[in-house]
């Protein structure tokens, strides 16, 4: 169930919010728990299974984690659930990719297997070994309510796509959670606001992403244009299920992190990751760079640390060769950047803005091509390769046609117009303006939106496929 739908927005989220304020505090996680599995198996019911006894697995173990008294013995437990964990991930979302690879390396034939990726698989994994990894190292006790770990676990807000909430992040909140008219409103804004990030912005990107898939004249430039497209398309594709998420989570009481915090502005590909998915970012930090032992090590197992988190970064968004290549082109960026191009990006605003923009759409191109040899040809082509013309008539009658939505992107993906609100605001007289012109602005927004779904739009989310 997609939140950018008519059955979410007009049928599902109305009754599950009306169930949940009614319901007793006490029953409240129990509601969200129903109404996650109903939102989870709307598609697909017969991987609720499979997230069932992932949450039993990771309830079990938290439960004899805690119980054993010894070291090796909680770390045995913790260590078989990891396994159990990240094998039904790997089973599911990696099996066909070695298959193939292994056919490549041996000259063999062997069919693939008739697996589906189930949605959010990669998502709720993280957040289950988180908590195992949590309770073993003693930072939050064992959760001993099964409906409250399943709640967590499911919880519809950020159950697909995100943010990766980790179970010390809302332990308390899952006991006890205040609920305000400011809280309500808060996320409401949050929600809608999210929501216009993606139908009305992300999803006319796609589009545009997809005619020149699709043309037949392209240039140089088209190239480009395609490039900064689809980076800006999954940035307010993203961002907005982000945003979304978050504004549902503050309606029911939750406080989920930020996962974005405009990224575009950056002046480095070191600050980039500080400012993009951020929560996936600080995950990998947290579970495997510095257990690695981080930069605390010699400088060669160093780079060997960040190497790996990087491979494993790519390797957790798709079984395909084009995202361990741009985890790695990534990895070799910050590696760069740590040993001494962070000094000179640091002196020059111009030259760390054009290193950056640069870098991300070359990433970004690696990111969402079929394979690596359609990565090559698109980069190859953005330069010049191929002997292709420098302009083309489908260049300047698709920019012509988004250029209004290119523009509110460019200016979108900057705090900008968040700058110029507060500062509006500051004025109090203002600041009543705005606060009585918001519920109108807003309604509208939702009118203008249902009319776009309504229509059946392009729409889909690009990280439910990961």
């Amino acid at each position: 169930m997609l939140f950018s739908s008519i059955v979410f927005l007009y049928y599902f989220l109305p009754v599950t919010l009306l169930l949940y304020f009614v319901a007793p505090k006490k029953f409240r996680n129990s509601v969200l728990l129903i109404s996650s599995l109903v939102f989870y198996g709307w598609g697909e019911p017969k991987y609720l299974l499979l997230m069932t006894a992932s949450i039993i697995i990771g309830y079990i173990s938290g439960l004899m984690i805690e119980a054993f008294h010894t070291r090796r013995a909680k770390k045995l437990v913790m260590v078989a659930s990891v396994t159990i964990s990240l094998g039904f991930l790997a089973w599911f979302k990696y099996t066909n990719f070695f298959i193939d690879n292994f056919n490549r390396v041996f000259g063999l034939s062997i069919p693939f297997l008739k697996i589906a990726l189930p949605i959010g698989i990669s998502f709720y994994t993280f957040q289950i070994l988180s908590y195992t990894v949590d309770v073993y190292r003693g930072e939050v006790p064992a959760q001993r309510n099964l409906i409250n770990l399943a709640a967590y676990i499911s919880l519809f807000p950020q159950l697909i796509a995100g943010p990766i909430v980790r179970y010390s992040q809302v332990e308390h909140e899952l006991r006890e959670r205040e609920y305000s008219f400011d809280n309500f409103a808060a996320g409401m804004r949050r929600f809608v606001l999210g929501l216009g990030k993606k139908i009305l912005i992300a999803n006319l990107l796609g589009e545009l992403c997809d005619a020149f898939k699709a043309s037949g004249d392209k240039s140089v430039l088209f190239y480009w244009l395609y490039a900064a497209a689809f980076a800006l398309h999954i940035y307010f594709d993203f961002s907005g299920y982000s945003d979304m998420a978050i504004g549902l989570g503050r309606i029911l009481g939750f406080h989920f992190p930020e996962n974005f915090n405009y990224p575009f502005i950056s002046r480095s590909a070191t600050e980039f990751w500080r400012r993009w998915h951020i929560s996936l970012g600080s995950w990998f930090r947290d579970y495997v760079y510095i257990p690695l032992g981080g930069n605390r090590v010699k400088k060669s197992r160093w780079l060997l640390n960040i190497l790996t988190v990087w491979l494993l970064t790519g390797f957790w968004h798709g079984a395909a060769w084009n995202f361990v290549t741009w985890g790695l082109f990534f990895a070799v960026l910050l590696i760069i950047e740590k040993l001494f191009l962070l000094k000179y990006l640091e002196k020059s605003r111009i030259f760390s803005r054009i290193y950056v923009i640069l870098a991300l759409l070359i990433s970004f191109v690696i990111f969402n091509a079929a394979n690596m040899g359609e990565a090559l040809s698109y980069i190859g082509a953005m330069f010049g390769a191929g002997d292709i013309p420098l302009v083309s008539k489908e260049l300047s009658y698709y920019f012509k046609d988004y250029a209004v939505v290119l523009v509110i992107a460019l200016i979108g993906a900057t705090p900008l117009v968040k700058n110029l609100v507060l500062k509006i605001r500051l004025n109090r007289a203002a600041e009543i303006v705005t606060d009585c012109l918001e519920p109108l602005v807003l309604v509208g927004l939702m009118l203008v939106m249902t009319a776009f779904l309504v229509d059946g739009s392009f729409n889909p989310f690009l990280y439910f496929r990961f």
